[in-house]
């Protein structure tokens, strides 16, 4: 009675073969599912590491680039009191040179007034004399050469207007055949080395 219904309202009886399939799918579809869930966690996950990565790479960058410049600073500083340095010790070095040739010149002076003055006392008289004249002459002007190519200089007088920079007045004269403030006489010259001077001229001045 029951299975005539039954067939009467369609309805077949499922097979457990069916059943079983049914579920399989449905394992499947959810198994599926799962596994695009995890390449979309995994996605997202390489994302932010690579997010993380950057910042980390930029961070590191950025300090590699500040030390680098502070490097580079001290590089330049350490150059430039270098070249400080060096300069400082060319003109230390060049201060004692001078310093030694103004220290020489000032004792050699006063031979050279002495030669100065014997040849200006010298007359011509017997063939020695003459002799030792031109001796004295010849010492005089190998004197006069290694002044001058130390750089020394006879500072200017006779004739030029007083400058008190470069002459000691020992005397005034009045004589109105000379300018104002004319040098007229010589007592002593006057020594310059590199336009400084080692030795004022003692002179006369007519007023």
């Amino acid at each position: 009675m029951d299975k005539k219904i039954k067939q009467e309202k369609g309805v077949k009886p499922v097979s457990k073969d069916e059943t079983l399939k049914k579920e399989t799918k449905k394992e499947e579809k959810i198994v599926e599912m799962d596994s695009q869930t995890t390449e979309v966690e995994v996605e997202s996950m390489e994302e932010a590491v690579d997010d993380i990565d950057a910042e980390v790479l930029k961070k590191r960058l950025k300090e590699q680039e500040e030390k680098n410049q502070e490097y580079f600073d001290r590089l330049q500083r350490t150059m430039a009191e270098f070249d400080n340095f060096r300069k400082r010790t060319v003109k230390e070095k060049s201060n004692m040179y001078d310093m030694g040739v103004k220290d020489t010149v000032e004792k050699i002076l006063p031979i050279i007034d002495n030669f100065e003055r014997a040849l200006l006392n010298t007359k011509e008289g017997e063939e020695i004399n003459d002799g030792f004249v031109q001796g004295v002459e010849m010492i005089y002007k190998q004197f006069k050469n290694i002044l001058d190519e130390m750089g020394v200089k006879e500072i200017e007088a006779i004739g030029k207007p007083f400058d008190p920079n470069f002459h000691n007045a020992v005397t005034h004269v009045q004589d109105e055949k000379y300018k104002e403030n004319e040098v007229i006489e010589e007592f002593q010259k006057g020594y310059l080395y590199q336009d400084q001077v080692i030795r004022y001229s003692m002179v006369t001045v007519a007023n």
